[in-house]
């Protein structure tokens, strides 16, 4: 018999025979996802005869501008969030420069610019410049969910305003890599640490994610609140050191370094586990909880999060006791010796 797994608001759960898929779905309702083996991705549960009831629509086949999962295409899709075009430059420390048409907009945080267009005018706002209801209250409250993730209260729009093509450039804040991501190919939704988003298309909201699980919030890392970003957008996440992006499949398990956790899809389950025993938790150097990702989704990790970078910095310095000769046996001395007074 096939065996469900549903998805509501990135919390999974499964496996289900049949029966209890749908009594899962009658008290949720079918505004989430279901998957299950020989499905190439997630599907909206409206889109699944056997979860949504007989009146519900087949999936249709794959037409042109469809990709094989049954989500559309930004081309096909009604579009949201500006579609823009980009190019990441560097290595070790990138930049993101997106290429504008007359009328096309780039969300950014503020003080990421590396360099504009002179067409490129660039205007403060409330919150991340998506449409938002309720007028003034509304945008003042998608600013505040801002302030939940520790970050700023605006962030900054470049909107081209001349003729042909126009480019802005944005910087990553710490030597890493830039990693972007269509929203529409991840299910309309991106969970990811508080401080990664780097920039986005206009119309892509930024908003915070809750764990809604108390252990997976004191001890997950990144704490009760995590970075949402919504919309059928490109956005541009930034993470330290080396990134790489794993394909967990349904029920595979991940266990993760929580600083190392840098995004994953709304399909992935995440919840703490402690690490190991007592002696193990208490002297093994990696903490006494790590992360459990558990698929079937996307993840992205980082080699290098900047916690730690941070870390080993303060420690190295000197007011911290820290090494003062770069090695040398003479120390400050040494150091005097060879002119590195600076």
């Amino acid at each position: 018999m096939a065996q469900w797994y549903l998805s509501y608001n990135g919390e999974q759960t499964g496996p289900f025979d049949e029966s209890q898929a749908r009594f899962q779905i009658d008290m949720k309702g079918q505004d989430g996802f279901a998957w299950q083996d020989g499905f190439s991705d997630w599907l909206p549960i409206a889109r699944i005869p056997e979860l949504s009831g007989a009146a519900a629509p087949a999936a249709p086949p794959v037409q042109a501008g469809e990709t094989p999962s049954g989500r559309m295409t930004p081309s096909a899709s009604p579009v949201n969030a500006d579609e823009i075009d980009y190019k990441v430059f560097g290595a070790e420390m990138q930049f993101v420069e997106i290429e504008l048409d007359p009328g096309e907009s780039a969300v950014a945080e503020a003080g990421a610019m590396m360099y504009k267009d002179s067409t490129v005018d660039m205007q403060t706002v409330f919150g991340d410049g998506a449409p938002a209801s309720g007028g003034f209250m509304g945008k003042l409250l998608g600013a505040g969910k801002r302030l939940l993730t520790g970050e700023s209260l605006f962030t900054t729009v470049f909107t081209h305003t001349g003729q042909g093509k126009a480019h802005v450039a944005f910087g990553a804040p710490y030597p890493g890599n830039i990693i972007p991501v269509s929203l529409s190919d991840v299910g309309g939704m991106l969970v990811c640490q508080k401080d990664s988003f780097l920039c986005a298309a206009k119309g892509v909201s930024i908003g915070i994610f809750f764990q809604k699980k108390i252990l997976t919030g004191l001890f997950g890392g990144e704490g009760f609140v995590m970075q949402k970003l919504e919309g059928d957008g490109m956005v541009f996440v930034h993470a330290g050191g080396t990134v790489v992006e794993r394909q967990l499949q349904a029920g595979e398990t991940l266990h993760v370094d929580t600083g190392c956790v840098v995004a994953f899809e709304q399909s992935v389950d995440f919840d703490i586990q402690q690490a190991g025993g007592i002696k193990t938790s208490l002297f093994g150097g990696e903490g006494l909880f790590f992360a459990r990702l558990r698929g079937p989704g996307r993840i992205w990790l980082q080699s290098l999060p900047f916690s730690r970078l941070a870390g080993r910095m303060l420690q190295a310095a000197p007011q911290r006791g820290g090494s003062q000769g770069e090695g040398s046996v003479l120390g400050g001395l040494g150091g005097f010796l060879d002119g590195d007074n600076d």
